[in-house]
């Protein structure tokens, strides 16, 4: 490129007697590109910031991986649990007994999914521990039938620490009268907040021994879980603990388990930034009718420019710098203030919802009640290559226009 050729495209951005609407349309323009960029930046960040947030509950409350039978039951646990902890990944292991109940007290009654755990073993497996609004985990032992439950689940029974409660357990007993429920008194030691309903709503803990007398299940165990040092590797553990056990075994990993939700997470940020890349469209579409509209009003110009020797590649070239150097100011003005806004969010909007008097995420409605944010740079470089490209793509057609513009019908009636 002539050193010219980047003069004059870069003085035609500039507002000169005449064109002041045109420079108007180039302002609005880059704007518009700027727009654009922050708004992808800024939701992208925030869905990143909710994906982690929502991971890291679910992950505190649920294993990494787990092993688990096809008929439910594992009798010979301790050599299972032994081929599980020598696996390098794995930090901590322990057995479990997961089964389903109801829980009653006076008229309300509540189904609930019961989780027998072994105290000390489970504080090094999941974050529940730290969970706790009342009672500990380690106050859950063997045969005295202590429960810990969920927040929601101990306000919708209407119960606190040290009440005492009926667990109704599905394996009947036979009776003269017919088969009768198994029913057994347990005390509130612990209640519990994850911050997330599913757990906070029907999650039930007691003593891994008081589960597998509650659930005749004798010595044996439901599955063995798991906490692994890297857990996204939690896929390839459970390939190579999969060549390991017996036939009747199966190891299933965190993205497995929760596979439906992280895969719609995915397609809505997919979506989204499909329909933000929108606004960067529009912004182009601007760039095509401004530099339409420069070529139309440089006619003159542009004749005494090709009289003057210049070449209709070179013509090409003005009218691209200028459609450029709207779409790059554009990026750079929406990253940078893309950027700043993702990275002070949790300042940014608190101070809205004061100024409004609002809150944006209802803590009786959503699982998070403050916006996260998570920016990261190769998505920031994607956003900002893909507005480049498509401002550079808008100023082909005006451009090849210009270029194919004849001196002499430019300079009839001048």
């Amino acid at each position: 490129m002539q050193p010219y050729e980047l003069f004059i495209g870069l003085r035609y951005t500039r507002a000169k007697r005449r064109n002041h609407f045109i420079s108007f349309i180039s302002l609005i323009s880059m704007l518009g590109m700027g727009l654009g960029v922050m708004a992808l930046i800024v939701v992208l960040s925030v869905m990143n910031g909710f994906q982690k947030e929502i991971r890291a509950r679910m992950l505190g409350a649920s294993p990494h991986l787990e092993v688990v039978a096809d008929g439910g039951q594992i009798q010979d646990w301790q050599a299972v649990l032994d081929k599980v902890v020598k696996h390098p990944q794995v930090q901590a292991a322990a057995p479990y007994v997961a089964g389903q109940g109801m829980l009653s007290l006076g008229k309300s009654v509540q189904g609930v999914l019961v989780r027998g755990i072994d105290p000390l073993r489970e504080t090094a497996i999941t974050e529940l521990s730290g969970k706790m609004k009342s009672g500990a985990l380690s106050d859950l032992h063997g045969n005295e039938f202590g429960i810990v439950l969920g927040s929601d689940l101990a306000r919708t029974l209407g119960v606190r620490l040290k009440d005492k409660l009926m667990l109704i357990a599905p394996q009947g007993q036979i009776t003269p009268a017919g088969m009768l429920p198994r029913l057994k008194q347990f005390r509130v030691t612990g209640i519990f907040e994850i911050g997330m309903a599913p757990y906070d709503n029907s999650l039930a803990l007691i003593h891994i021994g008081d589960a597998q007398k509650l659930f005749q299940l004798g010595d044996a165990v439901t599955g063995i879980s798991a906490k692994l040092r890297e857990i996204d590797a939690a896929p390839r553990v459970a390939q190579d603990l999969q060549g390991q056990l017996p036939a009747e075994l199966y190891a299933n990993d965190w993205t497995h388990q929760n596979s439906n939700y992280f895969r719609a997470v995915q397609m809505e940020k997919k979506m989204m930034f499909i329909i933000l890349s929108l606004i960067v469209a529009v912004a182009a579409f601007n760039i095509v009718s401004t530099l339409v509209m420069a070529v139309t009003d440089k006619q003159a110009d542009i004749a005494i420019l090709r009289t003057l020797g210049a070449s209709p590649a070179s013509i090409m070239k003005i009218f691209i710098v200028q459609g450029v150097v709207i779409g790059v100011i554009g990026t750079l003005l929406g990253s940078i203030s893309g950027i700043l806004l993702a990275l002070n969010l949790d300042v940014v909007v608190p101070f809205i919802e004061h100024l409004f008097g609002m809150q944006f995420l209802a803590k009786d409605v959503y699982y998070i009640t403050e916006l996260p944010s998570e920016l990261r740079l190769p998505e920031v470089l994607m956003v900002t290559g893909i507005s480049f490209l498509i401002s550079l793509l808008a100023t082909l057609y005006p451009s090849y226009r210009a270029s194919k513009i004849q001196p002499a019908e430019a300079l009839r009636y001048e």
